[in-house]
């Protein structure tokens, strides 16, 4: 038998069949490295623009942080605790209620509408040490002040002092350290005006800005103490009550003194009369200063020889707060000479047995009992006493206790 053979074109077709298999398998290939290399490539770039991308990113970030608020910068060299050298200080409720400066740049409305703010909520949120504050009236400087120093001296954070002179007074008295920057801002005063009243009220104020302050004293140049410092501070401190001296008097320098224009606002069955002197507590204070009622009349219709200041306060407290006023004041004076002004002390009458006899004087009722302290401070003494009150009354009052 023959062998099959052959057929050429049939063999040529097949070669060219593996052939054309072997380009398009090279074909594949070359397109797949190709693709597998330019996708390597791409990766690689796009990860190069994202870390660009990000660089330019933070450091834009970065500028206009520094430029909106310096104080977030971050230090760019290692990683360390910022710097809160230059951050804005802490505003808690301490410094909220820190007080101004004593002589500061309020004008009359401004300083009575600051000090008029109380709080609602009676209990403090922080420990809070009650405060007297001394309020000192007077013409120029406090001609009795090294008495005073000694009287202070040892109880720093348990008083405060304002005083208020005659805005002529150009300082050049020396002041004793205690009263050293105390002066506040003040206007002119005369006396018997209601402009006394206005500066009594602008001393209220500037110590009502202390939240500190809780009894407030009112003093001449001319007052002393008659007892030590924690006598007079437990005294205040504890009371009940306030100190306005209160009464009804029927004649000229009384009731003469009424102006029937008041009325109705205030009538002459609520006019009262009383010291000028007085110690009150600070629920009352805040009252005072905030009088748009009362005080507005006392301006217009007691001038002259009505004498404001004998009569606002008691006629106010008579009116509003006299079931918690003792009717009585803190400050001992001597009427006993007649006229328009109490008896004046001069350097003789300063006597171990005279102050005593100012100290314990008569019987009083403190907080509903008896007491034999009922006075706390004295006028009027000169500044010719002063030498004999710093030799007597330190030891008989027993000051540094």
């Amino acid at each position: 038998m023959k062998g099959p053979n052959p057929n050429p074109s049939n063999f040529f077709s097949k070669l060219f069949n593996v052939q054309l298999h072997l380009l398009n398998l090279l074909f594949y290939f070359l397109v797949f490295g190709g693709g597998l290399t330019l996708g390597m490539v791409l990766s690689f770039y796009m990860k190069d623009f994202s870390f660009s991308l990000q660089l330019a990113q933070f450091s834009f970030f970065s500028t206009s942080t520094s430029a909106s608020n310096p104080h977030n910068l971050m230090p760019n060299v290692k990683a360390v605790e910022p710097n809160t050298s230059h951050r804005p200080p802490h505003v808690g409720l301490k410094e909220y209620l820190k007080p101004p400066e004593v002589f500061h740049d309020m004008d009359e409305v401004e300083l009575l509408w600051r000090a008029s703010m109380s709080p609602r909520i009676s209990e403090y949120p922080f420990p809070r040490v009650p405060k007297v504050a001394f309020l000192f009236l007077v013409k120029g400087p406090v001609l009795l002040a090294p008495l005073w120093e000694k009287f202070f001296k040892g109880h720093k954070g348990l008083y405060s002092i304002y005083v208020h002179s005659n805005p002529s007074y150009n300082g050049s008295h020396p002041e004793s350290p205690v009263f050293h920057g105390r002066r506040i801002p003040s206007q002119e005063v005369e006396w018997g005006n209601v402009n006394m009243i206005e500066a009594e009220r602008r001393l209220l104020a500037n110590a009502l800005l202390d939240i500190s302050n809780q009894r407030f004293i009112l003093l001449s140049e001319s007052c002393i103490p008659l007892h030590n410092f924690s006598t007079v501070y437990n005294y205040l401190v504890r009371s009940n009550e306030t100190f306005v001296g209160v009464y009804d008097d029927p004649s000229s320098v009384g009731r003469g003194r009424y102006n029937s224009h008041m009325y109705p606002q205030i009538s002459l069955s609520q006019w009262r009369k009383g010291s000028q002197w007085f110690e009150i507590d600070r629920s009352l204070a805040i009252e005072v200063v905030s009088d748009k009622k009362y005080f507005p009349v006392f301006q217009t219709y007691c001038r002259g020889s009505c004498y404001a200041d004998e009569h606002y306060l008691p006629t106010y407290v008579n009116i509003n707060f006299a079931q918690k006023n003792s009717n009585r004041s803190l400050t001992w004076v001597d009427w006993s000479r007649g006229g328009p002004h109490p008896a004046k002390f001069t350097r003789t009458d300063v006597t171990v047995k005279a102050l005593n006899s100012l100290r314990n004087r008569t019987a009083c009722i403190y907080n509903g009992r008896v007491s034999n302290v009922c006075f706390l401070f004295a006028r009027k003494f000169g500044p010719g006493t002063l030498d004999r009150l710093l030799r007597f009354a330190p030891k008989l009052m027993r000051f540094n206790r």
